[in-house]
């Protein structure tokens, strides 16, 4: 198959590069959200985002809570952990009730950004919004496309295809 230039060849792709194309629309969306934090003078990354809100929302957390709500691995909760506590954004403590855990809770200086970013985050939110409705509720796809993957995940998927042949 030859390639056209100028041509998309991700988006002529369809389903078959829907890894590739939800990359895409992923790094796009963190560089338009950094765009838009280096504007309001903010040193922040959006894959932050999640934990420091959870903890801004919710109060202490420990590592595992989080990765669990927020449906990301352990590892990458612990990256953001160990990022933003040598910011100061971020402080861990042994949890008074289990040992073995630690309770990561929003330093005083983690607090004063949230409040700073919590017009942004509003503002997102608001953007977001609007653009799932002008993309015909994205949101749902990605919710029924999460169904489908826990239902049958893709390396099943691939290993029966593969099987059949």
């Amino acid at each position: 198959m030859s390639r056209t230039p100028g041509r998309d060849f991700v988006a002529d792709q369809g389903g078959a590069a829907l890894g590739a194309r939800l990359r895409r629309l992923s790094a796009a969306i963190d560089a338009d959200a950094a765009r838009i934090y280096a504007a309001h003078g903010v040193r922040f990354e959006q894959r932050w985002f999640g934990v420091i809100n959870q903890l801004a929302l919710f109060g202490p957390s420990g590592v595992r809570d989080l990765a669990a709500v927020l449906g990301i691995s352990h590892a990458s909760v612990s990256e953001t952990r160990q990022s933003r506590e040598k910011a100061g954004l971020v402080t861990s403590a042994d949890d008074p009730a289990d040992a073995r855990r630690r309770l990561l809770t929003l330093s005083p200086s983690g607090v004063a950004l949230v409040a700073r970013l919590r017009p942004l985050w509003d503002a997102f939110d608001d953007a977001a919004r609007a653009l799932d409705a002008e993309a015909g509720g994205v949101a749902a796809a990605l919710a029924r496309l999460e169904q489908a993957l826990a239902d049958r995940p893709l390396s099943e998927r691939v290993r029966s295809r593969l099987e059949q042949s």
